[in-house]
């Protein structure tokens, strides 16, 4: 089990957590005080009112599996004209330490920086901090000129890749990439465990085939196509569009086989290609969209955190790769 990340600047926990590190700082910093009163102002508004504080960034925080509670959190600035974007207030609880809650946290405070598109991200560290130091190090952050000359304030920065461009393809580009690389994202997919109407193993001419049929549903205009292509031309995502072809349910259209290649998770590129069908579904005239997915994949994560609607379950539904039985549940999502 890995440990659950939320977005919640106004958590009544998240005051404590804040408390606890602007306490523990000042006192490495030698100005130790005992109550979040005693702070400097700014450190005080922090703990006191960090949705306040906070209002334009990102608040994550992290909880340990088995838990109810956050026990740590970061904040990921919001970027400022000619600089890159700050994590902030990294701080795991004591209690809750060895779990791997600060690496959660900083995977996911870098996942949505380079989903948002920055070059890279930037944090100091106070040198006698040798724990965080040493994560900041082993995640790729290097230190670089510093922007703060306080003694003893390490300042880091770690470039991010360049995100994934995501385009919809034509039949012909369709049928271009059937044979390699979207065969390659349904080969993947099955070999991953993914309940995608295929069993394992999943011979890449029987992908490069069920793509071909995809092309021609693309040329009537049955389903849309939006690839993700990575910088060096190789696809590392796809998704697609299905209308209804009834008279009485040409509002409807359905989300099939969003894909993201294990390469490339972890970065936000599957929520990218939901919201690009999402938004071209919305301005040709659709006005509901539904899916369905093994229940508790890591799919439905996505699909909740889109705001989409679970309808319900249904057991048994069908087979995984491995010819297992395996429930699946209904999603739906209205537009405009």
């Amino acid at each position: 089990m890995t440990a659950r990340i939320e977005e919640n600047r106004s958590h009544p926990r998240l005051r404590d957590l804040l408390a606890a590190y602007h306490l523990v700082n000042e006192a490495g910093k030698g100005t130790a005080v005992e109550t979040v009163a005693e702070l400097p102002a700014v450190y005080r508004g922090e703990a006191e009112d960090p949705a306040a504080a906070f209002a334009a960034d990102t608040v994550l925080l992290a909880t340990a599996p088995g838990d109810d509670t956050p026990s740590g959190c970061v904040v990921l600035k919001a970027p400022r004209e000619g600089a890159a974007p700050e994590i902030k207030r990294l701080w795991v609880a004591p209690e809750a330490r060895r779990k791997g809650l600060a690496k959660a946290l900083m995977a996911e405070a870098l996942r949505r920086a380079a989903a948002a598109g920055t070059p890279a991200v930037r944090l100091t560290v106070w040198a006698w901090r040798a724990e965080p130091l040493a994560l900041y190090r082993s995640l790729g952050f290097a230190t670089v000129d510093s922007w703060d000359e306080r003694p003893d304030l390490v300042c880091l920065e770690k470039p991010l890749p360049a995100p994934d461009a995501i385009e919809r393809l034509t039949p012909d580009a369709v049928r271009t990439h059937a044979p390699a690389g979207l065969a390659a994202l349904l080969v993947d997919a099955v070999d991953g465990g993914a309940s995608v109407g295929f069993l394992a193993p999943l011979e890449t001419a029987r992908a490069a085939a069920w793509w071909s049929e995809v092309a021609e549903e693309a040329a009537a205009g049955v389903r849309d196509v939006w690839a993700a292509r990575a910088p060096d031309g190789s696809l590392t995502g796809v998704v697609t569009l299905v209308r209804t072809g009834t008279a009485n349910g040409r509002h409807r259209g359905e989300i099939a086989r969003l894909l993201v290649h294990g390469s490339a998770r972890g970065r936000g590129l599957g929520r990218r290609l939901l919201a690009a069908a999402e938004a071209h579904a919305a301005a040709t005239g659709l006005r509901l969209l539904v899916l369905d997915t093994q229940t508790d994949s890591p799919a439905e994560r996505l699909y909740r955190g889109a705001g989409w609607t679970a309808a319900g379950t249904i057991p048994d539904f069908a087979a995984d790769p491995a010819g297992i039985l395996r429930p699946t549940t209904l999603y739906y999502k209205r537009l405009g």
